[in-house]
């Protein structure tokens, strides 16, 4: 069973690879972490990129997975080769705040037969 944790340029993604980690143990799977950066955009979106990018490897180095950086300009078709290539059965993404459904559809739609898992805001 292998569980991707889709994180994103906050460091509340901590609750994503928390559990995601959570998920892994319970199905005894190996837990990978992605961020996908779109192409001309701010690495990490912030002046603190470097101490974030470095907060996000530690958190997932803590929960024993790999965490992979990707550019691209279309992040769908990028998450979905990556799902593809590595053969992940459950995909963890928190709940966007806007288009509730609209990427987790997406990414359903390519990637029939792959579990989704959201986490919301306030789950810990």
């Amino acid at each position: 069973m292998k569980i991707l944790a889709l994180v994103t340029r906050q460091k509340s993604c901590q609750r994503l690879i928390d559990r995601s980690l959570q998920l892994a143990q319970s199905r005894h799977g190996k837990l990978s972490v992605v961020h996908v950066v779109q192409n001309g955009e701010n690495f990490l979106g912030n002046p603190e990129e470097g101490a974030a990018l470095e907060y996000l490897f530690d958190i997932s180095k803590q929960a024993g997975a790999d965490m992979t950086v990707l550019r691209s300009d279309d992040v769908i078709a990028t998450i979905t080769h990556f799902v593809r290539e590595q053969a992940i059965d459950v995909v963890v993404l928190g709940a966007s705040p806007r288009d509730r459904d609209a990427f987790k559809g997406k990414l359903e739609k390519k990637l029939p037969g792959v579990e989704f898992f959201v986490v919301t805001a306030d789950e810990q």
